[in-house]
């Protein structure tokens, strides 16, 4: 099957920056759209980021402007390049493919305080 590691979580001062990667292993056809959730404790889940196969992208109100997805097809992986970062991005940000259905990854904390 496939398994999606996410890394680049960590924590970082307001106003800075962070950059993501999560990187799809395994049985591998062809990827469909990725993305980013994530989740904080209090707030609902809630969709950061998608791209598509074409390269079209998709961005919650929350980040757009600040937040950039992309992706590395030849590496299977998906990035969100995260700048101005705010307290309130402070969450767990879990990564998605869909590949013939969805995939998720386990994963990374991102903190941003003072």
């Amino acid at each position: 099957q496939v398994q999606l590691v996410e890394s680049g979580g960590g924590l970082v001062q307001p106003g800075g920056s962070l950059r993501l990667s999560c990187a799809a292993s395994g049985s591998i056809f062809s990827i469909n759209a990725m993305g980013w959730y994530r989740q904080a404790p209090g707030k609902e889940r809630e969709l950061v980021a998608r791209i598509g196969s074409g390269g079209s992208t998709n961005y919650a109100d929350s980040v757009s402007g600040r937040f950039t997805i992309s992706r590395d097809n030849a590496k299977n992986t998906v990035y969100l390049q995260m700048n101005r970062l705010k307290p309130e991005d402070t969450a767990v940000y879990y990564c998605y493919a869909y590949i013939r259905r969805m995939y998720w990854g386990k994963g990374t904390l991102v903190t941003v305080s003072s």
